[in-house]
Formats: structure tokens, sequence, C-alpha cells
């Protein structure tokens, strides 16, 4: 004896509900990711979500110095004469962000586009004049006052 349970249109339809009802589940279980920073030197681009971010809001004074004294993730050579091409998602650039030298602020004013290009050999000199073979550079998401996201990179000098 032979019955049929579901005809084949029924059956695909009860197909696609579990498989929209499993994406939804696991879309669920999932966090939300951070905005992306980039770095683009010549072809060469590396990018990372965030070290530390509060979704906008402010990351809590005692978790500010530990977050930017995170070690880099995310590494990548340049040479003395090489532009960095800095790129951050609009999210950022909506808030303002600034950019940190080896945890210390090497600008005083957020800064409000989404790219932007420096010359690589401001990131190597220190204060006494002798040029460093690694920096690690931040990209710090501020409202001015606070800080609401950091993004590490390290930056390694060729030879």
């Amino acid at each position: 004896m032979t019955v049929a349970f579901f005809s084949g249109r029924y059956r695909r339809a009860g197909v696609a509900l579990g498989a929209v009802s499993a994406g939804l589940l696991v879309l669920a279980a999932c966090e939300k990711p951070t905005p992306l920073a980039t770095v683009t030197v010549n072809s060469d681009s590396v990018n990372t979500e965030a070290a530390c971010y509060n979704d906008g809001k402010a990351i809590k004074e005692a978790d500010m110095q530990p977050c930017l004294n995170k070690k880099a993730e995310k590494t990548i050579t340049v040479a003395m004469d090489d532009k960095i091409r800095f790129g951050v998602d609009p999210e950022i650039a909506e808030r303002g962000w600034t950019l940190f030298i080896n945890g210390q602020p090497a600008e005083q004013e957020p800064y409000k586009k989404t790219y932007r290009s420096i010359p690589a050999s401001a990131f190597f000199s220190s204060q006494t004049g002798q040029t460093a073979n690694e920096t690690q550079v931040s990209v710090v998401e501020t409202t001015g006052k606070s800080l609401t996201g950091v993004w590490h990179f390290e930056f390694k000098k060729s030879s």
C-alpha cells in the first residue's frame, strides 16, 4: 500500500521554510560585526575589526588604556617613502576618527572622512630623532572627549 504524505509542491515549501528558520536561528546567535578599518600600502592591504568597540558609545575610562595598549593583530610592511592609505567604514567617519601612534594621540581634531593618505615617514620618527623599525598605529573612533572604538595595525619598516 502506498500513501503520498505530501505532494512535491508542499514538500519543497516545507524544506524552504525549514531553511529560512535555520538561517534566522544562526543569525540570531551571531554577534554583529564591528565596523572595519583598512590600511593600504602600494598594492598590499589589511583590514581589521575593532580591538575595542562599544557600538558608538564611550568606552569606560578604566578600559581605555588597556584597549590602547593591546597588541596589533594585523601587520603591514612599509618603506619610508611609501604613502599609507587609511580607510574606515562610513559610520566611523560620521563620528570622527584620529590616529594614535604607540598608544599616544598623533592629532588634535577628529577626522570626518572615510579615507586619507599619510607618508610612512611620519610614523617612524621619534622625538629623539632616531627611527624605529616597528610602530603600532591605531585608528581611534572618537567624539572628541571620549573613545568609542579602537583598531590596531603594526607597521614594519622594510630594509
